[in-house]
């Protein structure tokens, strides 16, 4: 293979690459209807240091407008261990128009999930106090175990603060 020819060829490699990248960037997570158990083995799986879990619905304004902040804060952390799940209280049926709203927001590699089941069974699991409405967030430490609940929309400084909060060296057994 001549020079030129082999330079072309790498070239070619290299941007098919950075173009994949770019479209599994623009095509967001990949969204996955899950039951109770599927979503809390997530929060609870091993590997992280907190973990940050936000109910969200496409339909819902106040979660529409928080979660890029939530995202900032999430890419801001994630080095350090942070894992992000996205619960979406939409139907199944709309799991296009989630992983749409999802791609726009930039969500990268954050966890994501259409929640199926028991609405009440699964608010309940998550806080026996949290009347169901969205947007909530819940903040676990590495061990998955609930440190915070936020009912309603939260901001960055409140995410900064308690993730400060957590007990140190709580990181999950990988």
């Amino acid at each position: 293979m001549s020079g030129r020819a082999w330079a072309a060829a790498v070239f070619s490699i290299v941007f098919s690459s950075a173009a994949a990248a770019e479209q599994n960037k623009l095509a967001g997570p990949s969204v996955s209807v899950a039951d109770l158990g599927t979503i809390r083995a997530a929060v609870e799986a091993p590997g992280a240091t907190a973990v940050l879990v936000n109910v969200w619905a496409t339909w819902c304004e106040p979660c529409r407008e928080e979660l890029p902040e939530i995202l900032r804060f999430y890419r801001a952390h994630r080095a350090a261990g942070l894992r992000l799940i996205l619960i979406s209280a939409d139907d199944e049926s709309e799991r296009a128009e989630v992983t749409k709203f999802l791609a726009s927001v930039e969500a990268g590699d954050a966890r994501a999930f259409i929640k199926r089941g028991d609405d009440t069974a699964f608010v309940n699991a998550f806080d026996p106090s949290w009347s169901g409405a969205l947007p909530a967030s819940f903040l676990y430490d590495g061990r998955g175990k609930k440190q915070r609940f936020w009912p309603g929309s939260i901001t960055a400084q409140d995410l900064e603060k308690a993730l400060r909060a957590l007990p140190k060296n709580q990181k999950g057994n990988p």
